[in-house]
């Protein structure tokens, strides 16, 4: 037996005025979907524990067979698997987002969705500012970074940037556990990229600068069992998302 899982993650979307105030999954024909819909099974799966957040790295850990109350780690380790960056014992893996504020507003979690050229060469040149045996960063794909930092933070409250786009963003800044540091990191950070050339031609370009860091989703090495261990099964994972890849890789597929 063969299986096919399938994650149409933020596949609904929100409806479009010129669609009709119809959603694009609405309004496109979707003929191999409805015949899957009308002569297969249907129902409903529980993918985020009680008590637990309604994040993609939860739920698809339960998708892939993985209890989140189990074998949670947080977001950063398993996009750190992705990119083959080893974390030791005592390192702790954030997500960091390349992200444009506007004085003490969160304008955009993806700096409008900068290239993944601009972003290795500004991530490099934080980690080359700022980079100490304390904390490294590591680029990862478009606004999607890395920031590995030694002991530090590990139970900091953090919230994810696309929670708070639009919003004064000083109550959510890291909160508990080591957050003077954290703070203080990403405050160095943004008085780096403020002047960079590159936030500059952006700004040129009317393109939203990526002029700060966002740091959230930490968590240390995760330990997964290996998938065929645990299902006696083989298979491979298709992704444009290093979270998605890096369970993927974690569990042996």
């Amino acid at each position: 037996m063969k299986y096919i899982i399938l994650v149409g993650d933020g596949m609904c979307d929100y409806p479009i005025a010129e669609l009709d105030n119809k959603t694009p999954l609405e309004y496109a024909k979707t003929p191999n979907m409805d015949f899957l819909a009308k002569n297969g099974k249907t129902g409903l799966s529980r993918t985020i524990p009680e008590g637990m957040s309604a994040a993609s790295d939860v739920a698809n850990l339960a998708i892939f067979g993985y209890d989140p109350k189990v074998y949670y780690s947080g977001r950063g380790p398993l996009e750190a698997a992705n990119l083959g960056v080893k974390l030791k014992d005592d390192e702790i893996a954030f997500r960091c987002n390349l992200i444009t504020a506007d004085e003490e507003k969160l304008i955009d979690y993806s700096a409008g969705h900068i290239s993944s050229q601009e972003a290795k060469a500004l991530i490099e040149f934080l980690d080359q500012k700022l980079g100490s045996s304390e904390a490294r960063f590591y680029p990862g794909v478009s606004y999607r970074h890395l920031a590995v930092i030694k002991n530090k933070g590990l139970k900091a409250r953090c919230v994810p940037p696309h929670d708070i786009t639009g919003r004064e963003f000083k109550k959510y800044l890291p909160k508990g556990d080591d957050d003077k540091f954290l703070i203080s990191l990403m405050q160095e950070a943004r008085k780096l990229l403020l002047t960079h050339e590159i936030n500059q031609v952006r700004l040129d370009l009317k393109e939203n600068p990526a002029n700060a860091i966002w740091l959230w989703g930490q968590g240390k090495r995760p330990n997964l069992p290996g998938f065929k261990d645990k299902y006696g099964l083989s298979g491979s994972v298709i992704s444009a998302v290093d979270l998605i890849k890096g369970i993927g890789r974690v569990a042996g597929l």
